[in-house]
């Protein structure tokens, strides 16, 4: 489905201009300490980044940095509340307060907030959905299991928000006013930077859930991990990573730097293509991008398919072409015959067809259940091709090895 929805008077979604959210940090525990805010000087820079193109304005006073210093609720509502009530009647810019606490939160929407900002995603207080639903206001939710971020790879990180979206249908949250946030960052120890390489390489994945999508990912460690340099020397490094999220789908950027980013997001929203979807009178007809099979169980759960139907499914959803070389004619006319005969297809050389020729390299195609089923048959055959059916299968596992996708060489 193609995303369009109204939160607060701004239009979010794949038709409309991404938005930019101005991170004000009022935390001195923050890792990236130019990130920090004066109470002084928090209206006058919330009033540049509106005038850079911020439309939203995320304010918080607790550094969720692993390493930072924790303060005690009362610190952070006598950081917060000043500022809110000074930046409601000064800022034309949605106000968001990024806060893991109800009481909190409670007390920020009735100085008349717009958005609870919660990076545990409701997990850290359980009444924080309660008062979300009270209020009936809009939602950013982080992927949490149990702490804020903890999941570790795309899946964890997909079933984590997928609980939280159904923690919010249960207390009546209207699920356009849900944004979801897939937590890039190194938020607990053992998140190591190729989780957060591979959540924005398949960031196009959590469009499966229907709902708007944010992107944090300002100078975070992932960053410097490939570079080697601290946060303030990570802009350029943010600006590339945040010019691939808004590519694959993101339609929210929270940063510290909104005029550098300007640019970057509209390009990179340009180059975006559309969904195709056609509608007409009751029916609408979406083409979903699957790239993985785990994605179209999302789907097919969201429809109400069973456990067992999404496991039976799942490897006929997703097609895979893929070319294997230097093939003797006769096992490549093995290969063909057989992928034909589990309803893949493949194509070589004509003249390997009449066998006027000794070798040809060979496309195959089909779904991964009938690859997987080819893998099986081939093991059974003659002359090399166990051998072509080992390399089949090594290039499948490959192509879901986190180590093997993203480690080399800088």
């Amino acid at each position: 489905m193609v995303i369009d929805v109204d939160i607060c008077g701004l239009k979010i979604g794949d038709r409309h201009p991404v938005q930019l959210m101005g991170a004000i940090n009022l935390s001195r525990e923050s890792f990236y300490k130019p990130s920090v805010v004066d109470q002084e000087s928090v209206l006058d820079t919330a009033l540049r980044m509106v005038n850079e193109g911020a439309s939203i304005i995320d304010v918080g006073a607790r550094s969720t940095w692993p390493l930072a210093k924790s303060i005690t609720k009362e610190e952070e509502r006598a950081l917060l509340m000043p500022v809110l009530e000074e930046l409601q009647d000064n800022v034309e810019a949605v106000i968001s307060v990024d806060t893991m606490f109800a009481d909190i939160a409670e007390e920020a929407l009735k100085l008349d907030v717009d958005i609870i900002n919660d990076v545990s995603g409701f997990t850290a207080d359980s009444r924080m959905v309660e008062v979300v639903a009270e209020y009936s206001c809009p939602a950013v939710v982080m992927a949490s299991k149990k702490i804020p971020g903890d999941p570790l790879g795309m899946y964890s990180i997909m079933n984590s928000l997928e609980s939280i979206i159904k923690k919010a249908e249960a207390k009546g949250i209207d699920n356009d006013q849900l944004i979801l946030d897939p937590a890039i960052g190194k938020w607990v120890a053992e998140k190591e930077s190729i989780y957060d390489f591979e959540t924005i390489d398949d960031f196009e994945c959590l469009k499966i859930f229907g709902k708007p999508l944010l992107s944090a990912i300002s100078r975070k460690s992932f960053i410097g991990a490939v570079l080697g340099k601290p946060a303030e020397d990570r802009l350029f490094g943010t600006l590339a990573a945040t010019a691939i999220v808004v590519y694959k789908g993101a339609h929210i950027i929270r940063t510290h730097d909104v005029g550098q980013t300007m640019d970057v997001v509209r390009v990179a929203n340009a180059v975006r293509s559309m969904q195709s979807i056609v509608k007409e009178d009751r029916f609408e007809v979406t083409l979903l991008d699957i790239k993985h099979p785990q994605d179209s169980v999302f789907a097919m759960r969201s429809v109400g398919t069973t456990e067992t139907g999404c496991n039976i499914m799942k490897n006929k959803t997703v097609n895979r072409v893929m070319r294997i070389n230097n093939l003797t004619t006769t096992e490549a006319l093995i290969i063909k015959q057989e992928i034909l005969a589990r309803g893949g297809d493949a194509a070589l050389s004509r003249d390997a067809v009449s066998h006027e020729i000794e070798y040809t390299d060979l496309i195959v195609t089909g779904t991964l259940l009938q690859i997987e089923r080819l893998v099986t048959k081939l093991r059974g055959q003659a002359r090399n091709l166990p051998v072509v059916a080992n390399m089949i299968e090594e290039a499948l596992e490959r192509q879901i090895d986190l180590e093997y996708r993203y480690s080399r060489e800088t």
